[in-house]
């Protein structure tokens, strides 16, 4: 079974209301192959809500309690980013997860690059909070952008 962030199959749950639709993400649903979640959701936090970043440090960081996540009104919304990503972790190995497909660059789901934290734009190396747990604890993790270079590439998902 694989593990992809709900907004990717349509679900309404993105900060802003809306949702990052993917085609193939929502077949591998469709299929019964996959499961969706949304970490921010599970932490308690609303939809729409404000958008949040990683400041001061990376999701490591955070996690060891030295950063931050927080929203553009500079509100720290940290607990319920790691009580998601906690709770995510559950539900993989509850389940047998061994893949997550995850929304790129998102304070909780991205994997390889994150906003900077000043809300801007502009990306930095990184993970987010839930990717970085669950890679952490053995899950392999890819973004959309990689689910669609593996499918040009004739690549295995597992």
């Amino acid at each position: 079974m694989i593990l992809v962030s709900a907004c990717l199959i349509g679900i309404n749950c993105k900060y802003n209301g809306g949702n990052n639709y993917n085609l193939q993400v929502a077949e591998l649903v469709r299929q019964g192959k996959a499961i969706p979640i949304c970490p921010e959701q599970l932490g308690g936090l609303p939809t729409p809500r404000l958008p949040a970043e990683i400041k001061g440090g990376s999701a490591r960081d955070v996690l060891e309690g030295t950063a931050a996540v927080v929203r553009m009104d500079g509100v720290d919304v940290t607990s319920s980013y790691v009580k998601g990503a906690l709770e995510v972790l559950k539900l993989c190995k509850d389940v047998g997860i061994e893949l997550a497909i995850l929304k790129a660059r998102s304070p909780s789901c991205g994997k390889g690059g994150v906003y900077d934290g000043t809300f801007s734009g502009r990306l930095v190396d990184g993970d987010g909070i839930t990717a970085h747990v669950l890679m952490e604890n053995g899950i392999r993790v890819i973004t959309e952008y990689e689910l669609t270079i593996l499918d040009k590439g004739g690549g295995k998902l597992l």
